[in-house]
């Protein structure tokens, strides 16, 4: 009886946890903006341990979640909010709000937190960012992603990986297993954010002018995620 409560307990609390992503006042978003910020510039400020150039050229949609959390006690939960631009003819997309939920059982206790960056590497990670929710690893493929300037990643990622994946924590940066956590969008902050219900379809295609709070993360991504001349 003890244990069964105490598995109900934690239940209750990442519940709780989850909870976490209703709507958030605009302060708070654009805190969240300036830290996906902060997380581009300090993956890419040691080149050598950064993400390749020819994922860089190559990447459809960024997404960062700052300080993504994984707990676990009894009832294993991860969650984070994050931000998502997608390259357009015109350069980089306004932002969206997203969101990475997943949980798991097991007698385990312990929590970390670390800062995420998912990489859309083609046509069909694009569609699947435009969905209104999709499992990695599941929807849409992924693989952890090479990290280095010179990195000569497989040929796996390049032909089945719709996202690349990787993690920054405690000052390294490497690839990381996301399989079976749950992209969403985070609608309430989007709609705080814009002062209207916007389509996600319709920011990350372009069709929404970049706000001026907005602008620091996305030229910082336009910064490093392009097509050197040796990619022409």
């Amino acid at each position: 009886m003890n244990k069964f409560a105490g598995v109900v307990c934690a239940m209750a609390l990442t519940a709780t946890s989850l909870s976490a992503f209703g709507e958030t006042d605009k302060a708070t978003i654009d805190e969240r903006l300036a830290s996906a910020r902060d997380v581009i510039q300090e993956v890419m400020a040691t080149p050598d341990k950064g993400i390749p150039q020819s994922i860089l050229a190559g990447a459809s949609c960024v997404v960062v979640i700052p300080s993504f959390k994984k707990a676990a006690f009894l009832v294993g939960a991860q969650y984070g909010q994050g931000v998502a631009t997608c390259r357009t003819p015109n350069g980089w997309s306004a932002p969206v709000f997203v969101q990475l939920a997943g949980g798991s059982f097991g007698f385990q206790i312990g929590g970390q937190s670390t800062d995420l960056v998912l990489v859309a590497m083609n046509q069909n990670g694009l569609q699947d960012m435009l969905k209104s929710k999709f499992k990695i690893g599941g929807d849409a493929a992924a693989a952890a992603g090479p990290v280095g300037r010179n990195a000569q990643a497989g040929t796996d990622w390049k032909l089945n990986a719709e996202f690349l994946t990787y993690s920054r924590s405690k000052g390294l940066f490497a690839g990381i297993d996301l399989d079976g956590t749950v992209l969403s969008q985070n609608a309430d902050d989007t709609r705080t954010f814009y002062g209207a219900d916007i389509p996600f379809e319709t920011v990350l295609k372009g069709d929404k002018v970049v706000p001026q709070a907005a602008k620091p993360f996305v030229k910082t991504v336009a910064r490093y995620f392009v097509v050197s001349r040796d990619n022409h």
